[in-house]
């Protein structure tokens, strides 16, 4: 299998030198290039056409969320993972509405970076536990939630079994292990979803899904 393409974007030096050395330690990543600005990752994500992109927040020129939403533009099959010290509900929300794929703060450890770059990189939809703590809260129902039924008409009993589970942050492998089908089966159901929710990826999904009331606590 290829390595993982990796661009890393931030404007600090000191900690694009600390994510270039845990890059460069894992066999299955490459570290294609480093960006300073918003502008430049824009650019070197579509020179390089890096399969992630390590992005901060708080760049010069556009910042990261503009950046992102630039790159998925163009390329829509990049990973962007977002790792930032910003940790509030606005700036959280405004990258996963960019694209954004993960939320990591920086203080990650090296084993939560790899996972989450991996993650990303399998298109799934990764979050630091801090960020996910805030997601359950801010989802919490303040009252008699929306049916999920009147929510997502289109959806079969199915399909809505597997949305919960995403919501719930089940990965595919789990979902095909807990409703006893294939892996395959799951990635079907999943896109189909996606198509009727009109969303592009498992973030997105797993906004829609939140808002509904679905996923609130594990199966």
């Amino acid at each position: 299998m290829e390595p993982l393409r990796i661009l890393i974007a931030d404007d600090h030096p000191f900690f694009r030198e600390g994510l270039r050395v845990v890059v460069d330690a894992a066999a299955d990543l490459e570290l294609v290039g480093e960006a300073e600005d918003g502008g430049q990752v824009v650019e070197m994500a579509r020179i390089l056409e890096p399969d992630v992109v390590l992005m901060d927040l708080k760049m010069p020129g556009s910042g990261g969320i503009a950046a992102t939403r630039r790159i998925l533009q163009q390329s829509p099959e990049v990973g962007i993972l977002v790792i930032t010290m910003i940790e509030d509900d606005e700036s959280v929300f405004a990258a996963m509405r960019a694209g954004a794929r993960g939320y990591l703060l920086k203080g990650a450890d090296k084993e939560e970076v790899l996972l989450a770059i991996a993650a990303v990189g399998r298109g799934e939809a990764v979050f630091g536990p801090a960020i996910a703590r805030r997601l359950v809260h801010y989802f919490a129902p303040s009252g008699k939630p929306r049916s999920p039924h009147s929510a997502f008409p289109d959806l079969t009993d199915r399909e809505r079994e597997i949305l919960n589970l995403i919501a719930a942050g089940r990965n595919n492998q789990d979902i095909a292990e807990n409703l006893y089908i294939s892996q395959k089966t799951v990635r079907n159901y999943v896109s189909s979803i996606f198509s009727k929710l009109q969303v592009a990826d498992r973030a997105q999904a797993i906004v829609r899904a939140r808002e509904a009331g679905l996923g609130g606590a594990e199966p």
